[in-house]
């Protein structure tokens, strides 16, 4: 049974570095650790969390009952047939070194996803994205575990009702289920995703080839100079979800705001560029108390030290209630709020 620890302190294990504490903790090695921590008649009754990288994730000051976190580790090549290579991971490992493993593998398919915070496990949940690509497009399927009974299942794509920055495990789901192992299908056929955000000018700049390997540096370039270090500046990413409306509100919008930046969104929907329309409202590199949105990226929320959930949670409904004033848009931040 893995050890379980009272009143740790959560503040390191959150990427934004809230002040948080565990009442209980204890980490996932292996799966058979979830039985033996069942079979205790104390922990058992408790409500149960489950802690991946913390990096998309608002803590509140004290987390009751028992925090689990998931350092199920492992990465190898499952399986191959005519058009792809199968690859699993276990729900522990680091997003981002598992998607450089990939590339040293000589497969392509995730290198748009590099240098994106958190574990493999947590990349389904919120259905992680960049620069044109999202988990959905190479995910095969996942093994889950049920924390109440133990239940092992499989999840094909179609079962995890992917949609923009949403999973069923945020959804009817969410809670419930331990990520165990992800598979991802990487075809053999090699499409290189570079036209959006700032990728095809950075493989120019830098002169890097136009491999996976050349566009995940892009990628790289790109995030660090946009991108605050969680190491630095306290921060989840991306802290707002670009908004999805219909066309016909965007050219309404367009036609008061030429400089509107939006994206098609398909069946007559439109994504809206949610950084734009904060730096528009006034708070790029704002601060309000202890936290602020981002002086480089408007769209990222950050610590600037001290901060708990109720100073998040003042500052994502300024910029919403923004946003929505001078826009009729309403903001959905991305982050899960415990």
């Amino acid at each position: 049974m893995p050890q379980v620890l009272t009143d740790i302190d959560l503040t390191p294990r959150n990427t934004l570095g809230l002040a948080a504490r565990a009442a209980h903790y204890a980490e996932i090695t292996e799966v058979s650790d979830l039985t033996a921590l069942r079979a205790d008649t104390q922990l058992a009754v408790m409500p149960w969390r489950l802690l991946g990288g913390g990096s998309n994730l608002v803590l509140p000051e004290v987390v009751e009952g028992l925090t689990l976190r998931v350092a199920l580790l492992g990465r190898r090549i499952v399986g191959e047939d005519e058009q792809a290579v199968y690859v699993a991971a276990g729900g522990g490992e680091n997003w981002h070194d598992f998607v450089q493993w990939t590339l040293a593998q000589g497969l392509a398919g995730l290198e748009n996803l590099s240098l994106i915070p958190g574990t493999v496990g947590a990349a389904p949940i919120q259905n992680i994205g960049a620069y044109g690509v999202e988990v959905k497009d190479t995910l095969f399927e996942l093994t889950a575990y049920a924390l109440a009974d133990g239940e092992r299942r499989v999840f094909r794509n179609a079962d995890c009702r992917f949609a923009y920055r949403d999973s069923i495990f945020k959804q009817g789901e969410a809670g419930r289920w331990l990520i165990g192992e992800v598979v991802f299908r990487l075809p053999k056929a090699v499409t290189l995703h570079t036209v959006y955000g700032d990728i095809e000018a950075e493989l120019g700049a830098a002169a890097l080839p136009r491999t996976p390997q050349g566009v995940a540096q892009a990628v790289i370039n790109v995030r660090r100079r946009k991108l605050p270090d969680p190491a630095v500046i306290g921060n989840a990413g991306s802290f707002f979800k670009n908004p999805i409306v219909l066309a016909a509100q965007r050219d309404a919008l367009l036609a008061e705001h030429p400089a509107l930046v939006s994206y098609p969104a398909g069946e007559g929907r439109c994504k809206l560029a949610a950084g734009w329309l904060i730096e528009q409202a006034g708070w790029k590199g704002r601060r309000l108390g202890p936290v602020g949105m981002y002086e480089r990226q408007a769209l990222v929320l950050v610590n600037h030290g001290g901060a708990v959930r109720n100073d998040v949670a003042a500052l994502t409904q300024a910029v919403q209630a923004e946003v929505q004033q001078r826009f009729g848009v309403a903001l959905e931040a991305e982050p899960v709020w415990w």
